[in-house]
């Protein structure tokens, strides 16, 4: 089947989505690129959600662009609020189901951009499906109403990571009362030497975060006053008004699956961001490529930037130089 003609299909509009429309239009204006993502696809820096509180950003604040102004600009069609039901290789095909309506759309090349899904504990007890996981913007307006609408302002946080750590300092510098919960001995123990997280935790203790580190959480319940009852593996209850879990992503791979493109924790790439069907390729979180998930901004930048050159028919292998994570925690 002649498929050059057909445009290029990303799924997903997240910051990787957006990175390699971007990249490839500065590369080539002309051939004709398609969006297709469940979402109002608003284009906004993720990154942001986690300092946007100190920043005294509101939630509407924090869109760079939505779909009519990204359309535009990158003269790209984006197809909001649909979702790609199937994807059929051998055909260069997907099945798209919109407003309850199913149709078939061909590509030329296709990119999964189709990000993580957050790690959900299982946690017992009344009030666990009121636990907040922030992973877009839908979901950080949900956490910001929940915050301005209680009184007091004491904050549970579930996950030492980085973007626990992230959160909790962002709530600390808006005067809440910040407790960190992880079964790690330190924060950020996948990213610090052990001497760094321990000096990293001092100085976020010493603006008032308070770290129970070395367990989990077993139940979160419903007080008869409206709060929150956090009860501990090692027996200990903290009081909470919000409960925030950041504990870690997992690649949504369940479509990359059916379509018989190979995963482990990610979709599977090469070094040139191709899976095993030809002319499919994965991008950003959702990607492993060469056996490494990079979850992080400047990877996906990289990854974009040498993806645009493969669909513009320079095949190109990403290329990581030295990549520092900023951890957006001012007070440490």
């Amino acid at each position: 089947m002649e498929t050059t003609m057909h445009p290029i299909v990303i799924i997903g509009s997240g910051m990787a989505g957006y990175a390699v429309a971007r990249e490839f239009r500065k590369l080539n204006p002309e051939h004709e690129l398609l969006m297709i993502c469940a979402d109002d696809a608003v284009n906004y820096a993720k990154p942001t959600l986690s300092n946007a509180l100190a920043g005294n950003k509101s939630p509407e604040q924090i869109p760079l662009g939505d779909a009519t102004k990204m359309s535009a600009q990158l003269n790209m069609r984006i197809e909001q609020h649909t979702w790609v039901k199937a994807i059929h290789p051998e055909d260069h095909q997907l099945i798209i189901e919109k407003d309850g309506q199913e149709s078939m759309q061909h590509y030329s090349k296709l990119v999964l951009a189709i990000g993580a899904n957050p790690i959900r504990l299982a946690i017992a007890g009344d009030a666990s499906d009121d636990i907040h996981v922030v992973n877009n913007l839908s979901d950080y307006k949900a956490f910001r109403n929940n915050l301005a609408a209680r009184e007091d302002k004491r904050v549970v946080i579930l996950g030492a990571g980085l973007i626990g750590c992230e959160f909790a300092n962002d709530l600390q510098n808006t005067d809440h009362q910040v407790t960190v919960i992880d079964l790690a001995p330190q924060p950020l123990g996948r990213l610090l030497p052990e001497h760094v997280a321990t000096a990293f935790q001092k100085n976020l203790e010493e603006t008032g975060i308070h770290f129970v580190l070395g367990t989990t959480v077993e139940k979160v319940s419903c007080a008869d006053n409206g709060d929150y009852l956090v009860t501990l593996a090692n027996g200990q209850s903290l009081v909470a008004d919000v409960v925030l879990s950041a504990v870690g992503l997992q690649p949504n791979i369940s479509l990359a699956k059916q379509a018989d493109v190979h995963t482990s924790r990610g979709v599977l790439t090469t070094a040139q961001l191709e899976t095993n069907q030809a002319d499919i390729y994965a991008v950003g979180d959702c990607a492993e490529v060469n056996g490494t998930l990079l979850p992080y901004v400047m990877p996906i930048m990289q990854q974009a930037r040498a993806l645009a050159k493969t669909l513009n028919g320079e095949h190109t292998a990403v290329h990581y130089p030295a990549m520092p994570v900023a951890v957006k925690t001012p007070a440490a």
